[in-house]
């Protein structure tokens, strides 16, 4: 018989500053000996949206390799993985404090994170995302609002298309009128994919939002569906808030002084608040940086052998 192996695993709770909200995370700080598909088993077991594995770096450029799966499949980048991940090496004592950025080997290559401290502790910190890629315009707003269980006139209204939008990862945005609508909307995921097929591309994560405003300082209020990666909702998505203030500066929704400074609040209809900070730089009209910050909450820690 082989010999169990015990890996150690740790709680938190991102894009927050208090526990049981926010988007949970399992990072695994020592992950070495783990291979693929176990990783793969154990973000099944873990049922976050998200779960990480902490190598030493293949990479002289980085500090650390992180590897990053869903409950069904592996992801080259995502947001809250990377900053909850940071927090979990920071506690850990693996990242000095007078650091104020690291370099984490992601899928997609070197991803920058920048630190900002508080005494010795992290208090906050920003991933670099890529530079967005923009997709078509989409028509069919009939089929996507079927989809969701809204109104035509709730996509309609905004004067905004249903666009794919990536910065490392692609999302599907689609602008609602209102909170309420944002609220309302109930995914069919077979109308979902036959919206797609009409569109000839894949499935990806569908993102929408409103940029109703309300005495929250939140610049948009947002959920996103993600079932084919196992993910039928998802409290926090940091790897989706870049393309969004991407797409909220292409057309208009936030000029250059908001744009620098824009939340995201996600995951209030699931219970779990989010408070997603975005940044994006813009010289003569062209977006020129996209960074994505927030908190993180040490919840807990436990062990799981494999």
């Amino acid at each position: 018989m082989s010999q169990e192996k015990t890996y150690r695993y740790l709680h938190f709770d991102v894009f927050t500053d208090k526990v049981l909200s926010g988007n949970q995370l399992a990072v695994y700080p020592d992950a070495r000996g783990l291979d693929p598909a176990i990783m793969q088993a154990i973000a099944l077991e873990m049922a976050f949206s998200e779960t990480t594995f902490v190598f030493p770096p293949e990479d002289p450029a980085t500090d650390f390799r992180v590897r990053i799966f869903t409950p069904r499949a592996e992801l080259p980048m995502a947001g809250h993985p990377t900053i909850g991940t940071t927090f979990a090496l920071a506690r850990e004592g693996r990242i000095a404090g007078e650091r104020t950025s690291i370099m984490l080997g992601l899928g997609i290559g070197p991803t920058r994170v920048e630190l900002e401290w508080s005494s010795d502790r992290l208090h906050f910190a920003w991933m670099t995302q890529h530079l967005p890629e923009f997709g078509r315009p989409l028509p069919n707003l009939g089929e996507m609002a079927a989809a969701l269980g809204v109104q035509e006139a709730d996509i309609r209204s905004t004067n905004m298309p249903i666009q794919m939008v990536s910065c490392g990862l692609p999302f599907l945005y689609v602008p609602l009128a209102s909170r309420s609508a944002v609220d309302a909307a109930e995914l069919d995921r077979q109308a979902l994919l036959r919206f797609c097929k009409t569109a000839r591309i894949d499935e990806p994560g569908l993102f929408i939002f409103s940029t109703q405003p309300a005495n929250d300082g939140a610049t948009v209020y947002s959920r996103m569906f993600a079932p084919g990666f196992g993910v039928p909702e998802d409290p926090a998505t940091g790897s989706a808030s870049g393309p969004l203030g991407s797409y909220l500066v292409r057309h208009a929704a936030a000029g250059p002084e908001e744009a620098a400074h824009m939340i995201s609040l996600q995951g209030v209809k699931m219970g779990r608040p989010s408070h997603i900070e975005i940044s994006i730089g813009t010289a003569e009209g062209q977006i020129t940086s996209v960074r994505v910050g927030g908190q993180a909450v040490f919840v807990g820690e436990g062990t799981l052998q494999t």
